[in-house]
């Protein structure tokens, strides 16, 4: 159980800043230049525990998406 706990952080504020820019997965899907799928954004908006590679590539995503510069810091509230 502890360890389910350490990959589990709960709803990210990745999620928080998707809902108010009015997008969905598929956006960050379809905008995306790198590979990414709806599996990783979904886990991203969750609180799965991702790899900082594609931490980055959910960044870029929505960098594009929404025509603004966010961190990956403000995006994910776990290191």
């Amino acid at each position: 159980m502890e360890i389910e706990k350490e990959l589990d952080f709960g709803e990210q504020p990745l999620a928080h800043i998707m809902v108010e820019n009015g997008l969905k997965g598929h956006d960050l899907v379809a905008h995306s230049t790198e590979q990414i799928t709806f599996k990783m954004v979904s886990r991203a908006c969750k609180g799965r525990r991702l790899t900082s590679h594609v931490k980055l590539k959910i960044l870029n995503a929505l960098n594009k998406c929404s025509n603004q510069q966010y961190k990956v810091k403000e995006l994910f509230n776990y290191r």
